[in-house]
């Protein structure tokens, strides 16, 4: 048996948004091309090592926020407040305060190397498997297989092993 819930009413707290209640999608886009060009113009103002590790991430309410990897760069750019401003308004940016956030990049994922060289008993037992298959794409297959086996070992004995 299901109850007639009324509809609660909007949320008025903090937190995400609904995406009706962001605007349309052009806006955003216009939004993320409006920050990219302040990204690039007030990173420009930056000594070099800076420059290429610190992104600019928002203009909210006068302040300008930026993203630093490490708390050693977050404030290095922070002493830098009074020259990152200067820039701003020199562009026509109304800011008065500079805000640094230590936000380090997320790790890069690898993917471990799952390949282990055939060994050459491997080879040789591929090789006498190959012998008993009648199915001549499959006798192929299997003594292609045993021959990267081979070629792996014989790079290994290259390598200064006697």
């Amino acid at each position: 048996m299901q109850r007639d819930v009324p509809h609660a009413p909007r949320r008025t707290g903090s937190g995400p948004k609904s995406l009706t209640e962001c605007g349309s999608f052009a806006s955003l886009a216009r939004k993320a091309r409006e920050l990219e060009a302040l990204d690039r113009a007030l990173r420009q103002t930056l000594p070099s090592p800076l420059r290429e590790q610190v992104r600019f991430a928002n203009l909210h309410d006068g302040r300008l926020v930026f993203l630093a990897p490490s708390p050693a760069l977050a404030s290095r750019l922070r002493l830098m407040q009074a020259q990152i401003l200067a820039a701003a308004h020199a562009i026509g940016v109304r800011a008065g305060y500079v805000t640094v956030k230590v936000a380090p990049p997320p790790p890069v994922d690898t993917a471990p190397d799952r390949s282990k060289p055939l060994s050459p008993a491997a080879a040789d037992h591929l090789k006498a498997a190959a012998i008993s298959i009648s199915d001549p794409e499959m006798r192929r297959l299997f003594l292609e297989l045993a021959s990267i086996a081979e070629t792996s070992d014989s790079r290994n004995n290259r390598g200064g092993r006697s």
